[in-house]
């Protein structure tokens, strides 16, 4: 299924379940949090699905983020490619505890945007960067999940933007605390919340090693200037979640971002590949199996 979280005119806001590329059924939930920690409400979704009454038009409602107010969200650096090419750029090789285990940072979640919103320019940056990635979703609490039943636990992926102050954020990191301002003021998820079984002819692995083959591109102001793909990530979900469920308890709506797919930042393509991001940037993600967020800098 494809799960969205949307506003009609007249400002009430519903969990939805996509009909096809125009049309969606309504669940009666206020978003997808609330849905999800229903214990009936994917199968209520599902029910919506099949009877396949549409209620609302895709172009008459605004989409936001699937989950607009995570309870955490954890971004993590789990393609090698990126963490090679950005250290590079800094004059630096690989750790080996890098491969050990499959760290992150938590970020904000008070400034989470959906698709086609408009993002603010963060005041007094000057060194606006994209992050591309892809998100899982916490299906069921859990803690000290094992690595091989951690697949069980995801609701489904979405497309993440994890907007970057590379000025801000290079000043953080030399105190051994970042990123902190360099990254929250802005992240985008989108546009819909799709569930594993939906992916199943793209997946490439499973239970613990479980990828799957869906191409990840973005293109600034229409220009495409980035493509990986999520199945040359190192460490999967299923490893993420074991490693964040480590004594503590992971909730239902958590967010786990998969830190930057390989060429999919300004910071690792360099500058003469295309600038810093400017207010009126359209910055447009596409992941093949979810769709595409899209976003314009304010």
């Amino acid at each position: 299924m494809k799960l969205v979280t949307f506003r009609r005119a007249d400002g009430t806001t519903f969990a939805g379940v996509m009909l096809n590329e125009q049309a969606l059924a309504s669940v009666s939930y206020p978003d997808l949090l609330e849905l999800l920690r229903d214990p009936a409400g994917l199968e209520r979704a599902a029910e919506a699905r099949e009877r396949g009454k549409a209620t609302d038009q895709l172009d008459a409602v605004q989409l936001l983020a699937p989950v607009p107010e995570p309870p955490t969200l954890r971004d993590f650096y789990a393609f090698e490619q990126h963490v090679k090419a950005a250290r590079a750029k800094r004059g630096l090789g690989m750790i080996p505890e890098w491969y050990e285990i499959p760290t992150f940072y938590f970020s904000n979640t008070s400034e989470i945007y959906g698709p086609e919103s408009v993002v603010p320019y963060p005041r007094g940056s000057q060194e606006l960067d994209f992050e591309l990635e892809i998100a899982c979703v916490i299906g069921k609490e859990g803690k000290d999940i094992p690595v091989e039943d951690a697949a069980q636990y995801i609701a489904g992926y979405t497309i993440m933007n994890d907007w970057s102050a590379r000025d801000f954020q290079r000043k953080d990191m030399k105190l051994n605390l970042g990123p902190g301002k360099g990254k929250d003021f802005a992240t985008s998820l989108g546009p819909f919340l799709v569930t594993p079984d939906e992916l199943e002819t793209r997946r490439t692995g499973s239970g613990a090693s479980e990828r799957y083959d869906m191409p990840m591109i973005t293109r600034i102001n229409g220009r495409e200037i980035s493509r990986g793909n999520f199945k040359d990530i190192h460490f999967s979900f299923a490893q993420m979640i074991a490693y964040a469920s480590r004594n503590t308890r992971l909730r239902i709506g958590d967010v786990l971002g998969s830190g930057t797919v390989g060429t999919g930042c300004i910071l690792e393509l360099g500058t003469e590949v295309h600038r810093w991001l400017q207010p009126g940037d359209l910055v447009e993600m596409e992941i093949e199996g979810i769709g595409v967020l899209r976003n314009t800098v304010g």
